[in-house]
């Protein structure tokens, strides 16, 4: 039989993330690769997920989903933004933030355009995009004075006439950046000089240390009006394994999200809407906590990987700690990993596979610290043997 799968979905194959995972099963190893925490999230959420099941709301939602949860992300957007969206038509929940950027991309680019995305960039971006029979156009993002940051310059020549939307993530995955005001403001002005929807990833925006402010694109002048913006609980309240997400966005727009989505999944998750409709009432609080824990143990994980000789990049945002590996001898991220296992008894993630140009990530691995402390610091102990 010839290739049964669509040519232009031949490149992705296997996640890198399933790669790992694999690996670290197989070798026993500690799995400081993918970005899933330790513990669950906040008590009375998983219990009013419970109680959910239990009285019986285990049927479909309603397809734009649950509408005391819009209107609960109507409330978050509005408290924490100061973004007016209407929970009956400008938001849309979601099976996570993948299905929601899938949809979005599926839902406005036609095939042949192109959307530009910064690199590294999270894998399922070009999956989507190419699932659309669009291009993408990929902005490298590299360490300038200990963080990732972007060419001003770089971003506008990436523009074409065929260029129909960016792709912005921030806090950033998998460099840990988050964006700076005068860095999107830059964004603004690029989507707005030539008409460019913004599709915003967001799932990582109560995630921020050191008093770093997470700033929404949306918020910005003339923003609003043409940004999809994205969020999902996972990351917020510890529940990555609930996909739970939302669009939010103009009518014009959700409504043509909708449309694909309908066709993807239709609706999903019904207990999990209405206890997450509770977490974004009753466990920010919560939340404050669990970031505070997290910032603890990316400190903690950064102190011991520079005792185990990488380069240490600080990041202001995520679960993840980006690294380069060239102080300790090695130059290729991906051909590292996949010995770490036996050379370390560690897995973790090569960032090259995020890339559209992977010798510009060569040097970097990435390092997740949501996990306990007593696995980072062991994790920690094996990986000194690298020196």
């Amino acid at each position: 039989m010839t290739e049964p799968l669509v040519s232009r979905m031949r490149a992705f194959g296997t996640t890198i993330f399933a790669e790992m995972s694999a690996l670290a099963v197989q070798t026993g190893s500690i799995n400081l690769g993918q970005g899933f925490p330790d513990s669950d999230g906040p008590a009375g959420m998983l219990a009013r997920a419970v109680d959910v099941i239990a009285g019986g709301g285990n049927q479909y939602p309603p397809g734009p989903g649950v509408p005391d949860l819009r209107q609960a992300v109507s409330e978050h957007r509005a408290a924490h933004y100061d973004l007016a969206y209407d929970p009956n038509g400008e938001v849309l929940v979601t099976v996570g933030a993948t299905e929601a950027i899938a949809a979005s991309v599926l839902a406005l680019c036609e095939p042949g355009d192109e959307v530009i995305a910064f690199e590294p960039y999270y894998d399922s971006y070009a999956a989507s995009i190419a699932l659309a029979g669009a291009r993408l156009a990929a902005v490298t993002l590299r360490p300038v004075e200990g963080r990732f940051t972007f060419d001003p310059d770089e971003l506008r020549a990436a523009v074409t006439p065929r260029t129909r939307a960016v792709l912005v993530n921030s806090p950033h995955n998998p460099t840990g950046t988050v964006f700076t005001r005068d860095e999107l403001a830059v964004i603004a002005e690029v989507c707005q000089e030539h008409g460019i929807i913004a599709i915003t990833d967001e799932v990582y925006e109560h995630l921020t240390f050191d008093g770093v402010e997470h700033i929404p694109l949306a918020t910005f002048p003339g923003m609003r009006e043409r940004t999809v913006m994205i969020s999902s609980a996972g990351k917020t309240f510890s529940v990555t394994g609930w996909k739970t997400g939302w669009v939010c966005a103009p009518r014009p727009l959700v409504t043509a999200v909708q449309t694909v989505k309908q066709f993807l999944t239709f609706t999903a998750s019904a207990p999990w809407q209405f206890a997450v409709t509770y977490g974004l009432r009753h466990e920010m609080g919560w939340v404050a906590a669990m970031r505070a824990g997290l910032q603890d143990k990316r400190d903690r994980l950064m102190t011991g990987l520079a005792l185990a000789g990488f380069e240490v990049l600080k990041p202001a945002g995520t679960y993840f700690v980006q690294t380069d590996i060239r102080p300790l001898g090695f130059t290729d991220g991906l051909e590292l990993t996949r010995r770490l296992p036996s050379l370390a008894g560690v897995v973790a993630i090569p960032t090259q596979v995020f890339y559209d140009h992977p010798e510009r990530g060569a040097p970097f691995v990435r390092f997740a610290f949501c996990k306990h402390e007593e696995v980072i610091d062991e994790a920690v102990d094996r990986l000194k043997r690298l020196g």
